[in-house]
């Protein structure tokens, strides 16, 4: 399990720009260089370091952390992951021996270098020993990032690609390489190759994206279940959200049927696919402090959510996606809000998870944050079961009845006290009650660092 560790304070770099929309807020524009001088919650206190000195408030996804050293080197890219990179490397302007690097989206004191040859992306972890020195290979370390790509540069055989030139952009933002391609695309530049699921609303399938010469995964919907007005709205919202523990939507065909709805493909599938009984599943053998970490990383993306008032409505391991090094990453975030509301209307329909939502949207329609907090805590119980169905025996009727006469979740075996503890908090019957994601958060993240 990766263990949580702190990068050095240095200089930052504003990835988007932002109003200030109050007086504790801070008005930057993308690029400008910071500091940090604490973190409060969702938000960092920041002060620019150039022009007019000023601080404020910004929401700490839109700052990364540069090095001094770092910043210099024409290959450092800083926080892109790794669909961005792979996306930048393969374009025309590149070629064999193209590379960068950018931070881990995995390890945050930790980089990826990213490498074309043959057409293709490679990527290679640098890893931090004990006493800060990078390395690939245990091999050999060095005492800065600089030397160590200069010796790959050098000694090209070392990794089994060459690294010749920095990768080239296009203009002068690696971002807005990404943010200016049009968001609605022809459905041809999509090939369905396999089925990966089924929703409440529809279809999951690994894709191929011609054009962009790359794997997606594309959840489709029928347009019957749609509001058309209110998808495009919807979905070019949901555009804007930018968290590492999000599923980064990327495209969209809302022309003709059946609509599409395009976004990074994570390696491992869904977690419940993940959690998947049998002794050759990798969830099988996964410990209680690495399910921590990973329900520690899906509070992290659900309290930028919460923060922004975005109801999930469907929050459970099925949508959340699995990748390399137990990254963790919540999908189908706001999607119930572009489906027509008789989804949701009936309490025996059976496109409502009943076995996943609070009482209160259940049965009334009431869909808040706290619905999800409570969606959270039987995601925790899928977790800590090694993916067991919840109230499993049972209908719908006979789960809200369980529930209305106080009935609650047992503990899992192997389940610690302290995360049960916080399941039955999940699930107090008064929705003001139950935490906030950002304090599930900070108690997932203190329970593993123990």
């Amino acid at each position: 399990v990766p263990s949580p560790k702190r990068r050095p304070v240095q200089l930052y770099a504003a990835l988007f720009d932002f109003e200030a929309r109050s007086d504790a807020e801070l008005t930057v524009k993308e690029g400008d260089k910071l500091s940090v001088l604490e973190k409060r919650g969702d938000y960092v206190l920041a002060k620019k370091l150039t022009g007019s000195l000023e601080s404020g408030l910004l929401p700490a996804n839109y700052v990364a952390l540069l090095q001094d050293e770092f910043a210099k080197h024409k290959w450092y890219y800083g926080n892109i992951n790794r669909v961005k990179a792979e996306k930048l490397l393969l374009a025309s302007q590149n070629k064999d021996g193209s590379f960068l690097v950018r931070i881990s989206e995995s390890h945050s004191d930790e980089y990826t270098i990213s490498a074309r040859s043959e057409g293709k992306v490679f990527h290679f972890r640098i890893q931090r020993s004990s006493i800060g020195a990078y390395f690939v290979s245990d091999r050999i370390s060095f005492a800065t990032l600089g030397e160590l790509i200069s010796y790959y540069q050098r000694n090209n055989r070392s990794l089994g690609v060459l690294l010749e030139e920095p990768c080239a952009q296009q203009s002068s933002s690696a971002r807005e390489l990404f943010d200016m391609e049009p968001w609605e695309r022809p459905r041809e530049e999509f090939r369905l190759l396999r089925k990966l699921g089924e929703g409440h609303f529809g279809e999951v399938w690994e894709a191929l994206w011609s054009t962009e010469n790359r794997r997606v995964a594309i959840k489709t919907l029928k347009q019957e279940d749609t509001k058309q007005d209110e998808f495009v709205k919807e979905v070019q919202a949901l555009k804007s959200l930018h968290h590492p523990k999000l599923i980064q939507l990327l495209a969209m065909c809302s022309r003709g049927e059946p609509v599409y709805i395009v976004t990074e493909l994570m390696t491992k599938g869904s977690l419940k696919a993940y959690l998947a009984c049998g002794s050759a599943a990798e969830g099988q053998v996964l410990t209680s402090a690495h399910l921590i970490y990973m329900g520690s990383q899906i509070a992290e993306g659900m309290a930028y959510l919460e923060d922004r008032n975005i109801v999930h409505r469907d929050l459970a391991a099925r949508n959340i996606l699995v990748g390399e090094d137990l990254v963790c990453k919540v999908a189908d975030f706001g999607l119930a809000r572009i489906i027509k509301d008789s989804v949701y209307t009936a309490s025996r329909n059976t496109k409502i998870p009943v076995r996943w939502t609070a009482p209160e949207a259940a049965i009334h329609q009431r869909f808040s944050v706290k619905s999800d907090v409570w969606s959270f805590g039987v995601l925790l119980y899928e977790m800590m079961s090694r993916g067991k169905m919840p109230y499993e025996g049972k209908n719908n009727k006979e789960v809200l009845d369980l529930l209305a006469s106080g009935f609650r979740l047992p503990c899992p075996t192997r389940c610690p006290q302290n995360i049960y503890r916080m399941m039955m908090g999940c699930w107090a019957a008064e929705p003001s009650k139950r935490p906030s994601f950002h304090a599930l958060h900070s108690q997932l993240d203190a329970i593993y660092a123990r």
